[in-house]
């Protein structure tokens, strides 16, 4: 049976608003009601971004717990429902993984970048990785370049990353002029990766259904969600988020689209 595809969406980010797009949700019920619709339209992982009273970005783990269990009084289990840390300018890693620590997540999001930037950063990145692995909690890790895909490797080569089936995100476009990804670029990512690697594309702009397509017939995996796009194909403006997941949950050839069950069971 072909491996069940999966689709994650990222409703919000940490830096639009309303002025990006009216249905952007940010609000605790606005994410519970986003959650509902992506549920329908195929999603299977939420990509969970908070923010505070001025609407800007935050990892306040008692805002974090407000949100997630609105969500979970709207879909249950049905979701996995995965947290950031993104720094944002404003976090540093030590902050980043206390907030990891007090909420213990299903899922979390890991930016190699901030927590691992350098080689003296590998002792603490590995006890925290470890601890996640411990604890059973779910890590993906964000790879922006084939340069961080072969540190990436290289992190696992030394025992810095020991998950069994690790999970990680490919960003295309985070830093093109016009932040539009090419779909092109991916196998220079997918390449370096060892078979037992999962992995799902992330892609900035229009192009993100080209990418999700090209996931899915290359037994990847695909976010898709208003923090990385607003735009449909076409280049007219999606509706809302379960707009884009219905595009990728159509982009995913014969394989079957995962549920909730099936990523835990995936990744254990």
């Amino acid at each position: 049976m072909p491996k069940p595809f999966i689709v994650m969406c990222a409703p919000n980010g940490a830096r639009k608003t309303r002025t990006d797009h009216p249905e952007l949700p940010i609000s605790a019920e606005e994410l519970a009601e986003c959650a509902e619709s992506i549920l329908q339209a195929g999603a299977s992982v939420i990509h969970l971004h908070i923010r505070d009273d001025a609407g800007r970005h935050s990892l306040d783990v008692s805002r974090y717990r407000q949100a997630m269990d609105a969500i979970r009084s709207r879909v249950g289990d049905q979701l996995v429902i995965q947290v950031t840390t993104e720094a944002c300018g404003i976090y540093n890693p030590a902050e980043q993984m206390a907030m990891v620590r007090d909420l213990r997540p299903e899922a979390v999001s890991l930016a190699l970048k901030e927590l691992c930037a350098t080689d003296a950063d590998e002792p603490v990145a590995r006890d925290f990785f470890s601890w996640l692995r411990a604890e059973r909690i779910m890590a993906q890790y964000i790879l922006y370049s084939p340069g961080e895909v072969e540190r990436f490797v290289r992190l696992r080569d030394k025992g810095v990353i020991s998950d069994r089936r690790p999970f990680v995100l490919l960003v295309l476009g985070r830093y093109s002029d016009d932040l539009t990804g090419d779909p092109g670029e991916l196998k220079s990512f997918t390449s370096i990766l060892d078979p037992e690697i999962e992995w799902a594309v992330c892609c900035f702009g229009r192009t993100e259904q080209q990418a999700a397509t090209l996931a899915a017939l290359n037994q990847g995996h695909a976010r898709v969600g208003f923090e990385n796009n607003l735009l449909l194909p076409d280049g007219t403006t999606a509706a809302d988020n379960a707009a884009l997941v219905r595009l990728a949950e159509n982009s995913r050839e014969k394989r079957p689209v995962a549920t909730a069950k099936d990523v835990r069971l995936l990744f254990g």
